[in-house]
C-alpha cells in the first residue's frame, strides 16, 4: 500500500509540476495577501483541514511539492516547513470527523470520542502554541539544527 501511494504520488507530483500547480497556488495566495504572516496562516489552515480528512503520508506526499516552494518564497526554511507540516498533520490526525488516531485510541481504551474531546483541549492548546512558535519564530525551530550542523 505504501509503495502504491508513493508511486501514485510521484505521478501526481509530475502532473502538478507539468501544470504548474505550485506556481498557480502561490499566485492565488499572493493575490489574497502579500504578507508572509498571512501566507503562513493560510498554509497552516489548509494543512490542518487536509490533515483532518487525509492520512498523514498522503498529506505530506501531495502537499509538500505545492506548499514548500511557496513557503520558501516567503522566507521559511525547509526544516521549519517540515516541522510545521508534521504538527499540522498531528493535529489533523487527532481531530474528528476522521481523526484516525483518536478513534483507534478510543476503541483500545473503551471510551467515547466525546469523553476524550472533553479532556484533550490542553494538549491541542500545546500543539497549537508550538505550531505558532514554529511558524512565526524561526529561531525556535532552527536553533537545534543550526547547532548540530555548525551553522
Amino acid at each position: 500500500v505504501v509503495l502504491l501511494l508513493i508511486g501514485i504520488s510521484a505521478v501526481f507530483q509530475h502532473l502538478m509540476s507539468l501544470y504548474e500547480v505550485a506556481e498557480l497556488t502561490g499566485e492565488m495566495m499572493s493575490s489574497i495577501s502579500s504578507s508572509p504572516w498571512a501566507i503562513f496562516a493560510m498554509i497552516n489552515i489548509i494543512l490542518f483541514l487536509l490533515g483532518t480528512f487525509m492520512d498523514m503520508a498522503s498529506t505530506i506526499l501531495i502537499c509538500t511539492p505545492i506548499f514548500l516552494p511557496i513557503a520558501m518564497k516567503f522566507g521559511m526554511d525547509p526544516v521549519q516547513f517540515g516541522m510545521l507540516m508534521l504538527i499540522n498533520c498531528a493535529l489533523g490526525l487527532n481531530t474528528p470527523p476522521v481523526g484516525t488516531t483518536q478513534f483507534v485510541g478510543c476503541a483500545i481504551g473503551g471510551i467515547s470520542v466525546g469523553q476524550v474531546m472533553k479532556t484533550i483541549w490542553p494538549f491541542y492548546g500545546a500543539l497549537i502554541a508550538a505550531m505558532l512558535l514554529i511558524t512565526y519564530v524561526p529561531s525556535f525551530s532552527l536553533w537545534l539544527p543550526s547547532i548540530m550542523l555548525g551553522k
